[in-house]
């Protein structure tokens, strides 16, 4: 078993690629610092990303633009409420020659995936992409084919006030790592997205990394320590959102939570921590870790009360007052 000393050191020497794809995505993406970073924690920790926010927060182009930095295949898939379930997966198509049906497969067969506005497609083509982002794999007709590897699902949404959106499904939205919520860029930074987007000059991103650098950097994120009381802070911040009541001070909370996170969620936030450790540069989690994901794992699995609603109290709160109270190691 490797010393702390040595994965620290493997780690600051795997981790100089981060930042060269972190300097070609700022060639095209001004800002959005935040979910830049959450995208490769994503990417590098084998889990799939929702990121949320009204049109025109370049959520597309972020994701379009990673693509553009891999050595793998991309396929961005416009969702629609007339969109079918073939659309996405495939389908059989008959072969007269051949008096045989066979397989076309759909553009779900990509390393990449981006999967835009998500929350406008009905319910049929939401349950064929939740058993690719979860078995890795699709079902045509009799038949059960396997998805590329590595295989990650980047979806985008709009928030669900807006006109045309549905709800997603809870069993999907507990599918997604992360939820990202981005919010409206600072002036000074829209100044600078004025001065280099106005003109519409082409921008070409070099690539970066390949699948297999992805899989050798995912092994060594595994490797990553984390402390036996680093686990127990993760598991105190999950099971406050299901038992509020047996902790000190966050008694209060138990009529506002209806529904609390689930155990994925504890593999996520562990998972997700190490990645980010890892973009720090760090061989070991540190409770600071665990704070800088801790929302983006969390908010999207923890189901509210209606009195929650009535006193506007938002899952980003309830998340807030867990890191207030509970006790960090």
């Amino acid at each position: 078993m490797k010393s702390v000393d040595e994965i620290h050191r493997k780690v600051l020497d795997q981790s100089q690629v981060i930042d060269k794809i972190i300097s070609e995505l700022g060639k095209s993406i001004v800002g959005q610092e935040y979910m830049i970073e959450r995208m490769l924690i994503a990417l590098l920790s084998n889990g799939h990303v929702l990121i949320e926010g009204v049109p025109g927060l370049a959520k597309t182009l972020a994701v379009s633009s990673l693509a553009s930095t891999l050595d793998s295949s991309f396929k961005r898939i416009q969702f629609t409420p007339d969109l079918l379930p073939a659309d996405l997966i495939g389908t059989q198509i008959y072969n007269q020659k051949t008096s045989e049906f066979e397989p076309r497969l759909g553009p779900i067969f990509a390393n990449l995936v981006l999967a835009d506005e998500v929350n406008r497609a009905p319910a049929k083509v939401q349950s064929a992409l939740l058993e690719s982002m979860q078995e890795k794999q699709v079902t045509i007709g009799t038949q059960t084919y396997l998805l590329p590897k590595p295989f990650i699902v980047m979806a985008t949404q709009n928030p669900i006030e807006q006109e045309g959106t549905y709800p997603l499904p809870e069993a999907q939205v507990d599918r997604f790592m992360l939820k990202l919520v981005v919010t409206y860029p600072k002036r000074k930074e829209e100044k600078l997205i004025l001065d280099r987007m106005v003109n519409e000059d082409p921008i070409n991103l070099d690539k970066v990394i390949d699948s297999k650098m992805i899989f050798a950097l995912r092994d060594t994120i595994k490797e990553i320590y984390m402390e036996e009381k680093i686990k127990d802070y993760i598991l105190d911040l999950v099971f406050a959102t299901r038992e509020p009541e047996k902790f000190k001070n966050l008694k209060t909370l138990k009529p506002l939570i209806e529904c609390g996170a689930s155990p994925r969620a504890t593999l996520y936030l562990a998972r997700a921590a190490k990645a980010h450790a890892f973009l720090q540069h760090r061989g070991f989690v540190t409770p600071d870790d665990i704070k800088a994901i801790g929302k983006d794992v969390l908010r999207h699995r923890i189901i509210l009360t209606y009195e929650a609603e009535a006193e506007q109290k938002t899952t980003d709160d309830i998340i807030n007052l867990l890191f207030d109270e509970i006790e960090v190691p």
